[in-house]
């Protein structure tokens, strides 16, 4: 059985305290100069780690020296949200390695994953096993990975592949409206996926708002993802700004 790494117990330590709050930033997106300043900003207002990758697959030196920066910006954990077998970094702490479970294509399930193993192993990066699961509308991720997206009126399919996650021994469960979604995962499905799994459940994509945020901690999410909102803010200021009311929706 896969031990429990460092990265994993710091997460489950956290959140026998309180709601953790993640951020995401996608190398496509941000320069290494804009992502060492947003995490250090990140880990003066609260923000428990700093996620790092994106749907299209920013991979090579583009990633290591978004993770490099980040690392030398601020002593959060960097853990690796890999768009593809391209996206993984030596610099970085622990890696989501998740399997888009309703994904219509097996490469998105285990292909990718197989193809990745040796390279998390050979760098030591920890891997932490995720179930990820594409809600309505999906957006981006949605289309990259060939996914048969939950509807949003449905929360019983989130809730059984939720669960079959859990039961095929993943120790997380990551509900995804889409990075840049209009509407986040709706409250109801947040609820029964909580209701029905032990593991921790990370809610993100489309959450723009701290009232969006407090829906969904107060639905039953224990780590809530923001990232889009954050990038696209427009200046480091209001970036801060963004940040502090989102972490204040998640934390109260």
């Amino acid at each position: 059985m896969l031990e429990i790494g460092k990265v994993e117990r710091y997460i489950h330590e956290k959140l026998k305290k309180e709601k953790l709050h993640f951020v995401l930033l996608d190398p496509d997106d941000v320069s290494p100069e804009t992502a060492g300043k947003i995490a250090e900003m990140s880990e003066s207002i609260g923000v428990d780690a700093i996620m790092v990758g994106g749907s299209t697959g920013a991979e090579g030196d583009v990633l290591d020296n978004v993770v490099k920066a980040i690392k030398d910006s601020s002593s959060l954990p960097v853990i690796l949200f890999p768009g593809s077998h391209g996206g993984i970094s030596r610099y970085a702490d622990a890696i989501f390695f998740m399997s888009l479970l309703n994904s219509r294509n097996p490469f998105f399930i285990t292909g990718s994953q197989a193809l990745g193993a040796f390279t998390v192993k050979r760098y030591g990066i920890e891997p932490i096993p995720m179930a990820y699961l594409i809600v309505e509308p999906g957006e981006t991720v949605g289309w990259v990975g060939d996914a048969k997206p939950i509807p949003r009126h449905k929360p019983k399919i989130a809730a059984a592949y939720a669960l079959a996650g859990q039961y095929l021994g993943m120790r997380l469960v990551y509900l995804e409206a889409g990075s840049g979604a209009p509407q986040p995962v709706p409250p109801e499905m947040i609820a029964l996926v909580r209701k029905v799994i032990d593991v921790p459940l990370i809610v993100g994509g489309g959450i723009r708002t701290g009232e969006q945020a407090r829906r969904a901690v107060e639905a039953g999410a224990d780590i809530i993802v923001t990232g889009t909102a954050i990038e696209k803010a427009g200046s480091i200021e209001k970036a801060r700004e963004k940040l502090e009311e989102l972490n204040a929706g998640i934390k109260g």
